[in-house]
């Protein structure tokens, strides 16, 4: 069964299939709503979260297919693990064209994206000055949001 997923339109959801076969896993019905549910959102989620919203529509499945799940989404490169040092790994689907950094709120934990360009244009220029060649890079900022500033001014 091939699975058909609402997705943005740069993520490659055929990366997916290669993937499995190329492993001989078989599809699963439970996988294929985890699969959809976050490839079609974009957000970063524990794997709590995911949980949380998946098992409201597909009440049957255990934590550890949420898990296993995202794993799979990021050997195969259409998640990335993120890290943003509050003790809970997230993942985020890949884009294949939007690269991002993000901005979190240490009292609130929102996590902001953004693009600037003149960044992305400097860190190629230190790697250059250095001779460095990037493989992947990211730029988190940590601080306090506008609204938790508004809370607490």
């Amino acid at each position: 069964m091939k699975m058909k997923f609402n997705t943005k339109e740069d993520i490659d959801t055929n990366r997916l299939e290669r993937f499995r076969k190329e492993r001989g896993m078989k599809n699963s019905t439970r996988r294929a709503v985890v699969v959809a549910h976050f490839l079609s959102r974009d957000r970063h989620y524990s794997v709590e979260e995911l949980y949380q919203e998946i098992k409201r529509i597909e009440p049957g499945i255990g934590y550890s297919t949420i898990y296993r799940t995202l794993k799979l989404l990021n050997r195969c490169g259409l998640a990335s693990q993120c890290d943003f040092a509050d003790g809970r790994q997230r993942f985020e689907p890949c884009h294949s064209t939007k690269h991002h950094d993000h901005l979190i709120c240490r009292k609130c934990g929102r996590i902001i994206e953004f693009k600037n360009d003149d960044i992305e244009k400097l860190q190629e220029s230190v790697a250059r000055r250095h001779q460095f060649q990037v493989e992947s890079h990211q730029l988190k900022l940590f601080g306090i949001c506008a609204s938790c500033q508004t809370k607490t001014g």
